[in-house]
């Protein structure tokens, strides 16, 4: 199966409740390569990669977020594939 990678930006309650923590864990989960990080404007934002499912079901989990967020949106769009990528990082 081939390679997917799409860059994600959450909406709402995504700041203060562990959701990049959430987010890379949930990367480990499924196998998903990229990174995540807060944006100045009360958003958080990424790219993921992986076998199409598995960003799918990724992106799933995302758009729930972990406790105590509150996703309004989950907006996505397609990125080229980055050759030889290893890991998931949180970005600062």
């Amino acid at each position: 199966m081939a390679l997917k990678r799409v860059y994600f930006r959450v909406h709402g309650t995504v700041q203060g409740v562990g959701f990049r923590y959430f987010t890379r864990n949930r990367a480990v989960e499924h196998a998903i390569t990229g990174w995540v990080r807060n944006t100045e404007n009360d958003k958080v934002e990424g790219e993921a990669q992986g076998e199409e499912d598995n960003v799918r079901e990724f992106l799933r989990h995302v758009d729930k977020g972990p406790k105590h967020a509150h996703v309004c949106k989950l907006e996505q769009e397609e990125r080229e594939v980055v050759d030889g990528e290893e890991g998931f990082e949180i970005r600062r």
